[in-house]
């Protein structure tokens, strides 16, 4: 219990600026909206985190439908389990699993939907990431990557920083949390651009894909579909 409660202090004094920020354009229901998962569906999350993806996608898969939520974190799933409510109310069970986003512990075509949120970005090879999600979704079905979007734009990449320096580090600041945030600029500068998203894509498998910017450019949804025939 006492390294429990040590975590989720340091992952509220760690996380939670960039989870004001992020609540500033909170996109995450399109996200969801976009892999056309149903009632009675099974739907995977990687990188859950704290599990606000899961949580929703539990909700539009119903107590019929399945979700899993996967992080290489063992308390952050957790932290994640803490927070989510029992089994009831029209939402299905979320079982939390530790893996690695590289190496899914899955066999191939087992979910209808699968999803990660603002992970792709921090894994070591995202076309790795993007085969292993192409693997695990059925055939016709889509996956939805939603993160930062590092942006061709000028303009638009003035102003994400102006957000992450005016918003994001003085809450970090505030946290005493101001060093843990020096790598997340570095790491959007690092992170494929929304073209050579799609093309990883593509050369992932996937028949289709497209980028989608939202929050004026400042981030943005990669939804990749399966072809009927993998």
């Amino acid at each position: 219990l006492a390294n429990f409660l040590e975590f989720t202090y340091a992952w509220v004094r760690v996380k939670m600026p960039l989870r004001i920020f992020i609540s500033l354009f909170s996109f995450v229901p399109q996200a969801i909206a976009l892999t056309s998962i149903r009632k009675g569906e099974a739907a995977l999350d990687v990188c859950c985190g704290s599990g606000d993806l899961a949580r929703i996608l539990s909700k539009r898969v119903g107590s019929t439908g399945k979700v899993t939520g996967l992080d290489f974190a063992r308390p952050m799933l957790q932290y994640a389990a803490s927070k989510t409510s029992k089994t009831g109310s029209g939402r299905a069970k979320i079982t939390w699993l530790k893996g690695d986003a590289m190496q899914l512990p899955f066999g191939e075509n087992q979910y209808d939907a699968v999803t990660v949120g603002y992970g792709l970005r921090n894994v070591a090879s995202p076309a790795q990431c993007l085969r292993e999600l192409h693997r695990v979704v059925k055939p016709g079905r889509k996956v939805s990557i939603l993160d930062f979007n590092n942006s061709s734009n000028r303009f638009v990449r003035a102003f994400q920083f102006f957000c992450l320096q005016n918003i994001v580090v003085p809450v970090a600041t505030l946290c005493g949390a101001r060093a843990e945030y020096a790598y997340l600029r570095p790491s959007i500068e690092r992170y494929p651009k929304g073209d050579e998203l799609v093309r990883l894509a593509l050369e992932s498998g996937f028949k289709e894909a497209k980028f989608i910017p939202i929050a004026f450019g400042l981030m943005g949804i990669l939804v990749a579909a399966k072809g009927e025939e993998s």
